[in-house]
């Protein structure tokens, strides 16, 4: 719950921050005519959807299972993630790059560019506000890992995808806060259009990033390695479980997990013994790890497993690969 709190704190501040100056970017847009000037008005609108549909995503992959969907919604939060990073490129970075392009062709001179300056000052302060949240929220959250590394371990990608979002934001502005300044100086306004195409490229490269991770946890990623191996140490210390074959996990939601552990029993035990062993383990691990939502306990001989997830068997001798995605 705290992790969804500071998420949506994150993108509350970003909404907020980006409706405000959209509406402000296109009050100057159309009083300089700039085409740097649309161009951010255009991204800071795509960013304001982009928000709203990352608050629907938290809201949907909160709705209890159902028949349909039995182990719950948790992954509409990853699929409208994805959403965004295809509104960043097709609209964003799309029309940006139109822009450019049409300005090139027919550069028309600036019209008031004093309004130009106030206004990219203005939002360079209120989205340096909300970048500023972005990163502080985000630092909490990687903890001691770098800044790459958590971005491409974490299961949460509201914090990440708002930070990004911020950061190509900025970089915009100041591309637009250039643009402008070196039409105005060179009396070149098709410097205005260069501007727009430096920003187009900018979200390009930011959607095609966040794509890139968000689909991996769309398809389906590994929770950490820490709390596998936590799940594996919980079975092995059962005195009726001969040995802790491995666990196969994926993560549907940042906090919901779904783990299938494959265990081997005492030949020993009979079955009420067995399914004695599983209660208590299962609570143990219930406890250990809230995260896990649904879990999965197989009887199953190790030959047996291994033979059937051979890529677990491969971590195991190669742990230095299974960090990566």
């Amino acid at each position: 719950m705290a992790s969804q709190t500071s998420s949506k704190k994150v993108i509350y501040a970003a909404l907020i921050g980006n409706f405000l100056i959209a509406v402000t970017k296109f009050v100057a847009a159309a009083w300089t005519g700039s085409s740097a000037m649309l161009s951010e008005g255009v991204h800071s609108l795509v960013d304001t959807g982009n928000e709203l549909l990352l608050l629907y995503g938290l809201h949907r992959s909160k709705k209890p299972p159902d028949k349909a969907h039995p182990l719950g919604h948790g992954r509409e939060l990853y699929f409208w993630t994805f959403i965004v990073a295809l509104l960043i490129f097709s609209l964003g970075a799309g029309v940006s790059i139109y822009e450019g392009i049409v300005h090139l062709r027919h550069p028309e001179p600036m019209e008031n560019p004093l309004v130009a300056y106030v206004v990219l000052g203005l939002s360079l302060l209120f989205e340096g506000g909300s970048w500023w949240i972005a990163l502080k929220e985000f630092r909490k959250a990687k903890g001691r890992l770098g800044y790459f590394r958590a971005v491409r371990e974490s299961k949460d990608p509201t914090t990440f995808t708002v930070l990004f979002e911020d950061t190509a934001a900025l970089a915009g502005l100041l591309i637009a806060l250039a643009g402008v300044a070196a039409a105005q100086y060179f009396e070149m306004p098709e410097l205005d259009g260069v501007a727009s195409l430096g920003i187009g490229a900018v979200l390009a490269v930011t959607a095609l990033v966040l794509a890139r991770e968000t689909k991996g946890l769309l398809i389906g990623e590994a929770a950490n390695k820490r709390l596998e191996g936590s799940v594996l140490a919980i079975a092995q210390a059962d005195p009726a479980v001969e040995r802790a074959n491995g666990v196969v996990t994926v993560h549907l939601a940042p906090n919901q997990v779904v783990a299938a552990l494959s265990a081997e029993f005492s030949d020993e035990l009979r079955t009420p013994d067995i399914e004695a062993c599983v209660t208590r383990v299962e609570t143990k691990i219930r406890q250990a790890h809230p995260e896990i939502t649904t879990l999965f306990i197989k009887p199953q001989s190790a030959g047996t497993y291994h033979r059937h997830h051979p890529a677990t068997e491969a971590a195991i001798r190669n742990p230095a690969d299974a960090s990566s995605h």
